[in-house]
């Protein structure tokens, strides 16, 4: 199936690699594909197939007619695929032959290689699995977690992947087989550290499914340690096009619940949800309004659903280590956290002033983190310039034109809600404005992250032991966080 599994850090260095077949026309080949590789994904040119211009967003190799190049995703037509940019693809095909395939995690780049004819989605799930795996026995995911607990690494896909064929890719299945113990690295910092501390706990998750010992080789005994805590996550992940009158062209929501149990004894639990939850739109009566409508949903094996039809309760036995217990699908109307309304007007022959106003529409006790904003500009732009309009409660406010990149970045730490916030960006140009020159403004991409907010409605009335235990009081941890996935503005 596979040839080669590789990790590389952020910088291009190979922490793990392992090969499972080896061409005969091909010598010490470990080290430079991953080299090529590494320098094809980060200056990607958008060719997916070498000798192949990738036009049409699909490229196939003659050699290879079973290797697909997802390398035009976005749909826009290469006048010149030498000179686009952006994200590479996660498959693509390298001069010498073999079909590389990668997910990114935390910043590390999980990838392989394969001559063979492989189905792309199940390579990119099996890497997916792999990358779970790392970070239930790890605790953490991380190229300093990876590096300290290497054997064990090995270990582990010595057990997953046998020959390139993945075996055994369950967390609970591999703890008979695994016999290291983990060495726990401090977790990387991220933004669910500005979540209120009294809703999440943040370093009690990175803990290992296993016994460990800490980095001065103290042993760790997990049962002797572990509090009885689970820690539940919902996640949305928002897709929104808007229109440049601030319209809402097209709108989904791609969530679900994830969890990590450390409860003692593995007891059975009850998860309820909204009591209105509605699944399938043509299912909710009166258009559905007021209550929560899920397009489509699907759940993890280990749910048993015979009340959830009536009573909206899940009763299931937790698996080891982190798991998404349900992922659920909605698309239509719903209010968007952040409107954008860009407006663009010529102030001379070879000037031109953007304005963009955001509108934060969530109630004003949510905010949302690490919040940017990229306003691409023309090819011709020789300088720009920029002026901020806030609000007193937005912190971290900054804005700037990377002349390299040919656009403004603007950036907040903290952006509240029920605020307003305006840039204005003129433009000199190095040539007379035209309508094509116009038209390369743009789109405008928004990225954030909203801490205890989500945009559906799905709510976790509540978490129980499926039964009776006298004695027995777990920590439950819940957290709602909305992300931004592909939230873009027209011009």
């Amino acid at each position: 199936m596979i040839s080669d599994f590789f990790v590389l850090s952020p910088r291009g260095d190979t922490i793990i690699a392992k090969q499972y077949r080896t061409k005969d026309d091909v010598g010490a080949h470990e080290r430079s594909h991953t080299e090529a590789f590494f320098r094809k994904v980060r200056f990607w040119d958008g060719v997916a197939a070498p000798g192949i211009p990738d036009t049409s967003g699909l490229a196939i190799d003659d050699a290879s007619p079973s290797t697909v190049s997802a390398a035009a995703v976005d749909g826009a037509g290469a006048e010149d695929s030498t000179e686009r940019k952006g994200d590479a693809p996660p498959v693509f095909i390298m001069p010498d032959g073999l079909s590389y395939v990668h997910v990114k995690r935390n910043g590390l780049i999980f990838g392989c290689s394969t001559a063979r004819n492989v189905s792309p989605c199940t390579v990119i799930e099996l890497l997916s699995r792999i990358a779970k795996v790392f970070k239930d026995y790890c605790g953490t995911l991380s190229e300093e977690a990876i590096r300290k607990n290497f054997i064990l690494l090995y270990e582990l896909l010595d057990e997953m992947i046998d020959y390139g064929y993945p075996q055994v890719t369950r967390t609970e299945n591999l703890k008979s087989f695994i016999y290291n113990e983990p060495i726990v690295v401090s977790p990387v910092a991220n933004t669910g550290s500005m979540v209120n501390p009294k809703t999440v706990s943040a370093s009690a998750v990175h803990k290992p499914v296993i016994s460990s010992v800490t980095e001065k080789g103290r042993k760790t005994n997990l049962s002797a340690n572990q509090k009885n805590e689970i820690f539940v996550d919902i996640l949305e992940r928002l897709n929104v096009l808007f229109s440049n009158n601030g319209y809402v062209l097209n709108s989904t929501i791609d969530g679900c619940i994830q969890m990590k149990s450390y409860l003692a004894g593995n007891p059975a639990l009850r998860l309820a949800l909204n009591e209105d939850l509605v699944v399938g739109r043509q299912n909710s009566p009166g258009g559905g309004y007021g209550s929560v409508i899920l397009d489509d949903i699907n759940f993890h094996d280990c749910v048993n659903l015979s009340e959830f039809e009536y009573a909206k309760t899940l009763q299931f036995l937790p698996p080891e280590g982190e798991f998404a217990l349900l992922n659920y699908r909605t698309t239509g109307e719903f209010t968007p956290p952040f409107r954008m309304y860009p407006s663009i007007e010529e102030t001379g022959p070879k000037m031109i002033e953007l304005s963009l106003l955001v509108r934060a529409e969530m109630p004003d006790k949510h905010f949302g983190a690490n919040v940017s904003i990229e306003v691409p500009l023309p090819r011709c732009t020789s300088s720009a310039s920029c002026t901020l309009i806030t609000s007193p409660k937005a912190a971290g406010v900054s804005a700037e034109y990377i002349s390299q990149d040919r656009k403004v970045v603007w950036s907040f730490k903290k952006l509240p809600g029920g605020s307003e916030q305006t840039l204005r960006v003129k433009v000199t140009l190095n040539q007379a404005c035209t309508s094509h020159i116009r038209r390369e403004v743009g789109p405008i991409n928004m990225d954030f992250e909203i801490p205890m907010y989500n945009v559906s409605g799905l709510q976790v009335k509540y978490l129980r032991i499926a039964e009776d235990m006298p004695g027995y009081t777990p920590y439950r941890w819940v957290r709602y966080v909305t992300q931004s996935n592909s939230y873009v503005c027209r011009l």
